[in-house]
């Protein structure tokens, strides 16, 4: 089994406070990188880094909301003044204004955006341009989300950022291979406050807080687990052994992993001359049509009680 050593790289993880930003930020310094935390609370922040030190760890607090081109600047430049260098930045922050369509405000819509895709983009600009100053290439890794692969109802600013990420992560790839930077988009599923919330998961959840294992039908069969679980993906994708994936979205939960599949085309029909209305409409049911594809995430099989 090879050894995912991280001694010398130094990562900035935004959302990092709680949850499954703190568990990759515990995950990097596990394996020896150094670490800026970030988040918006300054408490959550600084216990988050006692966390990182107390388990032999080396971290830094950056507090400041993502989205802006002055808050990247500032995430990458406390990495380059207090350890000299960036080697990793993961994209976690995140925040939800679930509503639907008619009822969801340019407010709730733009708030999401801008913490999740801008927030993503900017970020990912600012460490580019340090990697690439530097020469000897990096590692970003952005965090998406089922709902951005499929759609979820209640979803449309979260979905649409995921996807977003999605297909940033793709194109950036391509765009800075030559630097020897990897990118790359997991897609994680855990146990987390807002799963907690979803009345199916509950009781699972809370039985998982008091010491109880999940059981395999979540852990396997619904790839659904603890932070740490979706965690370990981080420090593989930041290390050495994974210096070869790039442009992928690769989920994971529980004892779950996958890679999920880039959207292309799975039928097509030609007609001499090209298409019109009403051909399509005889042609399409038999041909494109055929099997059309579903949308969203499908509801966990839970067992029979």
């Amino acid at each position: 089994m090879p050894t995912i050593d991280l001694t010398g790289k130094v990562a900035v993880v935004t959302g990092s406070g709680r949850g499954l930003g703190l568990a990759y930020a515990q995950a990097l310094a596990a394996h020896g990188a150094f670490v800026v935390i970030n988040d918006i609370d300054e408490d959550v922040a600084e216990a988050a880094v006692t966390s990182l030190t107390e388990a032999g760890g080396t971290a830094v607090a950056e507090v400041v909301p993502v989205g802006t081109a002055e808050a990247a600047d500032r995430l990458v430049a406390r990495a380059v003044n207090e350890f000299g260098r960036l080697d990793v930045l993961v994209t976690n922050a995140g925040i939800l204004r679930d509503k639907v369509l008619w009822k969801m405000t340019d407010e709730d819509f733009d708030a999401v955006l801008t913490t999740h895709l801008k927030g993503t983009f900017t970020c990912a600009r600012a460490a580019a341009v340090r990697m690439r100053e530097q020469g000897e290439g990096g590692t970003l890794i952005l965090v998406g989300s089922p709902a951005g692969q499929r759609g979820n109802f209640g979803q449309t600013n979260y979905a649409a950022a995921k996807a977003g990420i999605a297909a940033m992560a793709r194109t950036w790839s391509m765009e800075l291979a030559r630097a020897d930077i990897t990118v790359n988009a997991i897609v994680p599923v855990a146990a987390t406050a807002m799963t907690g919330t979803i009345p199916a998961f509950a009781p699972y959840i809370q039985a998982m807080k008091n010491g109880e294992r999940l059981p395999d039908f979540l852990r396997k069969g619904e790839g659904f687990g603890t932070p740490e679980d979706c965690a370990a993906l981080v420090p593989f994708l930041a290390s050495e052994a994974a210096r070869g994936i790039t442009g992928q979205a690769i989920g994971i939960g529980g004892d779950k992993v996958a890679l999920w599949s880039h959207p292309q085309e799975i039928r097509a029909a030609y007609a001499e001359g090209g298409w019109t209305p009403g051909a399509l409409a005889d042609a399409f049911p038999t041909s494109v049509g055929a099997e059309l594809q579903s949308v969203g995430i499908p509801a966990p099989a839970f067992p029979e009680a």
